[in-house]
């Protein structure tokens, strides 16, 4: 298992596509940045971007709400703003959690057992 805390750069990025799709450098850089750019674009206009079996990006408005200086203790009013937010897919929760199948609940919160997990990764470029 990877260990934890490690950076994946783009630099990274660019060499695993180098090698993986055997692009020339330049051409690796510039697929990564195209794809980093359509995210990062489509996020910014508040559109949800959904990555099968990665995880979706979305944007969430935040409301109008006080908050509090910790060293004064005086209370802050903290503007609305919008915020990003990623929720992982079931399949990248699985591999983060070393392939061991999801537990499902119940509507009523219990642990349900005997489920098999079975969902197939397409990983074409």
């Amino acid at each position: 298992m990877p260990s934890v805390g490690k950076a994946v750069t783009r630099v990274e990025l660019y060499d695993a596509v180098y090698r993986e799709v055997r692009l020339s450098r330049s051409e690796s850089s510039a697929l990564v940045e195209l794809v980093l750019k359509e995210i990062s674009d489509s996020v910014a206009r508040g559109e949800t971007v959904k990555l099968s079996s990665f995880g979706t990006f979305a944007v969430r408005q935040k409301g109008k709400r006080m908050g509090r200086n910790p060293k004064t203790g005086v209370g802050v009013p903290i503007s609305p703003r919008r915020v990003i937010v990623f929720k992982a897919s079931a399949i990248m929760k699985q591999r983060i959690n070393g392939h061991r199948p999801l537990q499902e609940k119940s509507s009523k919160g219990k642990s349900l057992s005997g489920r098999q997990h079975q969902k197939r990764i397409d990983l074409t470029i």
